[in-house]
């Protein structure tokens, strides 16, 4: 590795372990818990990620896992109203939330470390003990339906729920997180508490808790709050594979004043040795205000405002995907110039000080990413429930050290190809068929 990068990695194990520990026990329940106790931290996070997402649903299913999420809010038998639960957080100057992602469910709470057994049990009791009245489920249909439309009316969430659907097909993985009008309509009572019963168990979930606590006290809430939780296995997502459809390219017309346009190749998984190499490509390509598509994008030619390239690994599978928001005039001269990009980066080996400023900025990325314990929480949890092993700050960092130009343009060959690629575009004006033959050129 050489003395210099040995060094970084040396000062970088020293910058973010900083003597941290890493709590990671699986209870007899099965139930998987992570502590790091942060004794200088002001707030402290109790995280309950359990294993299930879009992913996981049927067909009919689709956008189940989020309408659970939603109404799991709205009341348990200690505290029968979504008011109640609500005042209850804010009351001892919490936050609480919710998400839901193509693999996972998430339900958290923020707040002073003073109240942290207050928010474990706050939390498990939301997860645990929601009633799921026929009320609310039915009040939360127009609710779910209205944040389908929301999503609707933001071009910049269309076009990827389009890429999607080009890169998987009629598959979960090519379907909303959300479901469909028509699915959300179709729930009801017996649907959601089966699906519950089925998903939230003790071996498919991980709890997290972040910041400055005493960590027998933590853990005894846990404990305590979780006993109640039911046993049950956590199942395997179905694995993913690309679409076999021969469309490339999708166009939805929207009478909006911008193009915007999503390339997506499908990649490799979480834990992947490509990982890392993907991750300062995607970083090299769209990942700053000096990366190459922003630079020539947004400076050379002031044809965009945003500009991103990303590697997005799931547990089965992944992808690489820029986006841009643009000229609507100059769609075509803007593919023509990205995908000249993706070919010298395939062709010809990325510049020393290009690669060291990528690993840089990741690991400084990674670094701020983790100041809040809400986000620790996640990136501890999802590891994992994901994978069944966590990878410190530290240990990122080492790969990306490792990462050489070679690798860079070995990666970018595999993946930048007509044969993969897809493109879908939200905006005015729309032209398939120009856009497929530039594709070709890859």
């Amino acid at each position: 590795m050489g003395f210099y990068l040995a060094r970084v990695v040396y000062l970088l194990e020293k910058e973010f372990n900083g003597g941290m520990k890493i709590v990671n026990k699986t209870l007899s329940s099965g139930l998987r818990v992570v502590l790091v106790p942060q004794k200088d931290a002001v707030t402290a996070t109790m995280l309950t990620l359990v294993g299930v997402g879009s992913n996981k649903e049927t067909k009919r299913q689709n956008g189940l896992s989020h309408f659970l999420e939603h109404v799991c809010f709205k009341g348990t038998l200690k505290r029968p109203s979504a008011k109640q639960i609500n005042e209850e957080f804010e009351q001892i100057g919490a936050i609480t939330n919710a998400f839901t992602s193509d693999e996972y469910t998430g339900y958290y709470a923020k707040g002073h470390p003073r109240h942290i057994e207050k928010l474990v049990e706050m939390v498990g009791d939301v997860v645990i003990n929601a009633t799921i009245p026929d009320v609310e489920v039915a009040k939360e249909k127009g609710v779910i339906i209205e944040e389908l439309n929301m999503y609707e009316d933001m071009p910049q969430a269309k076009v990827m729920e389009t890429l999607s659907a080009l890169l998987y097909g009629d598959t979960p993985a090519g379907r909303s997180i959300g479901g469909t009008k028509e699915t959300v309509r179709s729930f009801t009572r017996a649907d959601i508490v089966r699906y519950k019963s089925t998903h939230y168990t003790t071996e498919n979930t991980v709890v997290a808790v972040v910041g400055a606590f005493d960590e027998k006290t933590v853990m005894s809430a846990i404990k305590k709050t979780f006993a109640a939780f039911p046993k049950g296995e956590k199942g395997a997502y179905p694995k993913v594979s690309a679409s076999t459809r021969t469309e490339t390219v999708s166009a939805i017309a929207k009478p909006i004043d911008q193009t915007h346009i999503a390339i997506g190749f499908p990649t490799v998984p979480l834990g992947h040795k490509d990982g890392p190499a993907l991750s300062l490509l995607a970083t090299i390509l769209g990942g700053g205000m000096s990366s190459q598509l922003f630079h020539m994008l947004r400076e050379e030619l002031g044809v965009a405002y945003y500009v991103r390239a990303e590697q997005d690994p799931h547990s089965t599978h992944g992808e690489f995907t820029i986006t841009a928001g643009i000229d609507t005039k100059r769609v075509a001269e803007v593919l023509i110039a990205i995908i000249r990009v993706l070919k010298e980066r395939k062709t010809a080996l990325v510049p020393a000080t290009e690669l060291s400023k990528a690993r840089e900025y990741n690991i400084g990325m990674l670094g701020m990413g983790l100041e809040a314990t809400d986000m620790v929480a996640g990136f501890y949890a999802s590891q994992l429930l994901l994978t069944g092993k966590i990878r410190t700050p530290e240990m990122v960092a080492k790969e990306y050290m490792k990462v050489t130009p070679e690798d860079i343009a070995r990666v970018a060959k595999g993946i930048f190809t007509a044969k993969r690629a897809r493109l879908s575009i939200v905006g005015p004006t729309i032209a398939t068929d120009e856009f497929e033959a530039l594709l070709k050129d890859l």
